[in-house]
């Protein structure tokens, strides 16, 4: 009976552990070196960027700081548009988004190019910015520029500098289907997407690489 009780309370304790992990508020409070390296593995290979702390400072502290927590893990690309786009940044716990949600990165002007391989924060208007961010599969440089919801252009917070053939293959034949169905996502994960959009492609983990001190121009 004492093992039972004992075996009982240990599990309590992992559970409780576990759930402290979701999210701290801690986490916001970290700031990103001037530039960084991230490698993405995902379902048809991997990708890596390089992060420019200059380049919008408030987003690259935030990108570093998901990446550095195990966000963009089990991670759908959930829009992936031909010639556009490939988007992601919805997790598959509901709490986990709440609690990012929660903070949003204050806006900046945008200072790099929307080129290919360049990669900025989705927004939907003034200070909406916090996990979603969306990689350039063109120039898209008129993204520098659009005046969308009250604010001024996409700021660039990274670049591709590995695997942009990988990007390119990504499955793209729903294109913005599932994008508009984000608050379903959101709020049911990644069984609302294996089910109604099965062929997705998936970030498995994303993880810091090398924290570099060199600046170096886009």
């Amino acid at each position: 009976m004492k093992t039972e009780k004992l075996i009982f309370f240990i599990t309590i304790l992992l559970l409780t552990s576990c759930s402290q992990k979701v999210f701290k508020e801690k986490w916001i409070k970290k700031e990103a070196p001037k530039v960084f390296k991230a490698r993405f593995e995902t379902s048809k290979g991997n990708f890596e960027i390089e992060a420019h702390r200059e380049w919008s400072p408030k987003a690259v502290d935030r990108l570093y700081q998901l990446i550095s927590n195990d966000f963009y893990t089990d991670i759908a690309l959930f829009r992936v548009v031909p010639d556009f786009v490939v988007q992601f940044g919805i997790h598959n716990n509901s709490s986990i988004n709440k609690s990012w949600q929660n903070y949003k990165i204050p806006d900046e002007p945008v200072l790099i190019g929307n080129t290919e391989g360049t990669i900025s924060f989705a927004r939907s208007g003034k200070e909406t910015r916090t996990t979603q961010i969306f990689i350039n599969l063109k120039d898209n440089s008129r993204l520098d520029s659009i005046f969308y919801g009250g604010v001024k252009g996409f700021p660039v917070i990274a670049r591709v500098t590995k695997g942009m053939n990988v990007i390119k293959s990504f499955y793209n034949g729903y294109q913005e289907k599932p994008s508009n169905k984000q608050g379903s996502i959101e709020k049911y994960g990644n069984s609302y997407l294996k089910k109604n959009f099965p062929k997705l492609d998936y970030i498995k983990k994303a993880y810091i690489v090398k924290n570099l001190t060199s600046k170096r121009t886009p």
